[in-house]
């Protein structure tokens, strides 16, 4: 039996068990199966592997993919470059690191582009951001990161937004996890009254599929997308390094 899953907590309404389950049942992939792991702590990795020894990859979600990487045995260079891995192939006890979240935003978000969506306002340094920010870089799309605390340059706080910032970030995408359910009722802290119709919103959360952030900027004539194309994308691409010998 060849055994997947998810690690991350805490995991309610996960997507990808599911998906997995349903694409391994169409593909008649009856040595195959995929589970939810919450685990509390990232140190329970090395735990979850001794008591899964037919382990054979992870997904990896909020809050462990930064924290996930000194578990690894190897990483390839996406992984290096964003300090992020949503995604972990197991060989012979090997763990190697990908990031998929970077094709499946890359994938997801170029169909919307304008030529005057060449600056970002990317909400959020996790992660996703990291993935986020990759893309950005990879498409020559000049940025700035709203955030809490500041710490690196092309960061600012949520309070010191403008709405001359606001007018020339006319992509703006959610990498934090204010709106997903159950919280449906949160949302970054931006000055939505400063979104026009020229402005593409982009939530990376698919649960619920319009969160208060895409709602906001909906009425205020925004492009809208969510997270769950980018998330079909991605669960397909760790198939795929799952899939190789």
């Amino acid at each position: 039996m060849r055994r997947y899953g998810l690690i991350g907590f805490p995991l309610t309404h996960s997507f990808s068990p599911t998906f997995f389950a349903d694409k391994f049942r169409e593909n008649g992939l009856d040595d195959c199966s995929y589970d939810s792991f919450p685990i509390e702590s990232i140190d329970k990795l090395h735990e979850l592997l001794r008591h899964q020894p037919f382990l054979c990859g992870l997904n990896v979600t909020i809050p462990y993919k930064k924290a996930v990487l000194p578990f690894l045995h190897e990483y390839d260079r996406v992984v290096e470059q964003t300090g992020s891995c949503n995604c972990i192939k197991i060989e012979n006890g090997i763990l190697t690191g990908y990031n998929t979240d970077v094709i499946g935003f890359e994938k997801s978000l170029l169909p919307l582009l304008k030529p005057y969506h060449n600056k970002a306002l990317v909400l959020g340094t996790g992660g996703a951001a990291s993935a986020a920010l990759f893309v950005l870089k990879k498409l020559g799309i000049d940025y700035l990161s709203a955030t809490r605390n500041v710490k690196e340059k092309n960061q600012i706080a949520y309070q010191e937004l403008t709405p001359s910032i606001m007018g020339d970030c006319k992509l703006i995408i959610n990498t934090t996890p204010l709106g997903m359910f159950p919280f449906i009722k949160e949302s970054p802290a931006i000055l939505y009254d400063c979104i026009g119709g020229h402005h593409l919103l982009f939530d990376l959360i698919y649960n619920p599929a319009e969160t208060l952030f895409l709602k906001k900027g909906k009425e205020k004539g925004a492009i809208v997308k969510n997270g769950q194309e980018m998330l079909v994308i991605q669960a397909e691409e760790s198939w795929k390094i799952w899939d190789t010998e």
